[in-house]
């Protein structure tokens, strides 16, 4: 960043911080809810009703060009965390399961650990999915999922939520072990799928009441469960929507951010608090697509593909921020911004310091939250599929080392034909679905965009400063085709190296 642009930066953030005290800052992440899930984000192709989403982004702004660090759910949570992509960890595809020594390294800042530094008291209420051990209260051995096939009541987390920066923790680890309820570091209870999101809303309420005459600032982390499998709507809102459960689910879902908006409106905290509703990325196949879609219901509005795929329907996510005499209402923002950016967007907004080998991937979007352009040392952003595949974004364009989805969606890699370009390239200006692949067409910006991914990953970062170290030695660029050589391109199944 140039120096005038930072000193004009410090000076704006400066003014929004003399107005008011440091903020209570709430981010709720919603897994697995669709773009087009949100109504007042698609309201053509959105048969769902979402008041709670919609009041949100009255009040507030919608950024409408925001993407999950991943398109499946534990890589796109340690970007949130640690403002860092989660390829650069060992996790290069798929999802963390547990029973196994946490995602996030014990010397790894965290945005929770940041906070707690500047002042602030930190929970976590929902899925964690970053893995952590469960040791038995007795020997203080790991289970392993071969010796219980459900956490047992009692067992102990030494490197949860609370070892990474939260001072409060209640929740579970995934769906599949959705049954054992977490408190702080324990296994507390063992209870029905169907509970769990009553519990999580229930939870968020109570800290916010137990925060109430407290000047203290807070920062509640609220990853829920929810709209993913199992679709397990309560029996209040069983047959709410036209949709059939996974419908009744999101408007469920939805009615924690009015639950969470009525407790803050409760205790006079809402012009005091910045509210986050967004998403880890798009909808599952769980949820039944096709059979929505002949409902009328686009679960990514009018892009292409969903969850576990590198196109836009499986990582672009509904971003929406309410922040009370700061953020201007019904604005939109269409600059581009990823998850990964919340570690140094709370940075700017509390105006401190980012600490050392923290945030190599995370850029501030306090000025698009003030009506102003991103200051980005950023070029692009870095995209990635279930099976590991990459895409990069920069401007209009964007390039993916996949000849299909890259994920679930057809056709898969595996079904591409035998002909297929080996990559793809999208002019999303002109072509927001992403039907023209103009790879072959335009190999010059393929280049381009190829070097310049190729750059942020062999750095350690993305971001602006000194080269730092990715936590494996060899990380895959392309994982579709052998030995195709383009122009001087990088070989398909080539290694970039520390």
């Amino acid at each position: 960043m140039k120096p005038i642009t930072a000193l004009l930066l410090s000076l704006l953030t400066a003014s929004v911080l003399s107005a008011a005290e440091k903020p209570n800052i709430v981010y709720i992440i919603c897994d697995d809810l669709g773009y087009g899930d949100v109504h007042c984000l698609a309201p053509e192709t959105s048969k769902t009703e979402t008041p709670g989403a919609d009041a949100l982004a009255k009040q507030g702004m919608v950024f409408t060009d925001a993407h999950s660090g991943s398109s499946v759910c534990s890589p796109t949570r340690y970007g949130v965390m640690t403002g860092r992509y989660s390829w650069r960890t060992r996790l290069q595809k798929g999802v963390v399961t547990g029973f196994a020594p946490s995602l996030i390294k014990e010397d790894r800042m965290t945005v929770a650990g940041f906070l707690r530094q500047q002042g602030y008291a930190t929970a976590a209420i929902g899925k964690w999915h970053l893995d952590f051990e469960y040791l038995d209260p007795q020997t203080g051995e790991s289970y392993s999922p071969k010796q219980v096939k459900l956490p047992p009541v009692g067992a102990k987390i030494p490197d949860g939520p609370v070892n990474r920066g939260f001072q409060y923790y209640h929740g579970f680890h995934h769906a599949r072990n959705m049954k054992a309820v977490i408190e702080n570091d324990r296994v507390i209870e063992h209870d029905s799928e169907i509970n769990m999101l009553p519990r999580l809303t229930r939870k968020a309420v109570e800290y916010i009441d137990s925060r109430a005459g407290d000047g203290q600032p807070f920062f509640l982390y609220l990853p829920l469960g929810s709209p993913h499998t199992p679709i397990v709507p309560a029996k209040q809102w069983q047959g709410k929507s036209e949709l059939g459960a996974y419908g009744d689910f999101v408007m469920q879902t939805d009615n924690v951010v009015i639950e969470v908006t009525e407790a803050l409106e409760r205790h006079g905290m809402t012009d005091k608090t910045l509210v986050i509703f967004t998403s880890d990325n798009g909808c599952s196949k769980a949820a039944g697509i096709p059979a929505l879609a002949a409902k009328g219901h686009w679960v990514s509005a009018h892009m292409r593909g969903s969850k576990a795929d590198i196109w836009d329907g499986g990582h672009r996510v509904p971003f929406i921020v309410r922040w009370p005499g700061k953020v201007e209402p019904r604005s939109s923002c269409d600059q581009l911004i990823c998850l990964t950016d919340l570690f140094a967007s709370v940075a700017n907004i509390v105006d401190a310091e980012l600490p050392p080998e923290t945030c190599e991937d995370s850029v501030s979007f306090l000025p698009a939250l003030l009506g102003k352009p991103i200051e980005s040392t950023r070029a692009g952003v870095i995209h990635h599929s279930h099976s590991g595949h990459f895409a990069y974004r920069l401007g209009k364009w964007k390039l993916c080392l996949a000849r299909g989805s890259g994920g679930w969606s057809s056709p898969t890699e595996a079904q591409v034909s035998a002909d297929a370009a080996i990559a793809q390239l999208y002019d999303l200006e002109n072509d927001p679905s992403e039907k023209t692949n103009l790879y072959e067409s335009q190999p010059d910006v393929a280049e381009r965009l190829l070097k310049q991914l190729e750059s942020d990953v062999r750095r350690g970062r993305s971001t602006e400063g000194g080269e730092t170290s990715n936590d494996i030695s060899n990380i895959v660029l392309w994982k579709s085709g052998k030995n195709i050589d383009r122009a001087g391109a990088l070989k398909a199944g080539a290694l970039i190296k520390d």
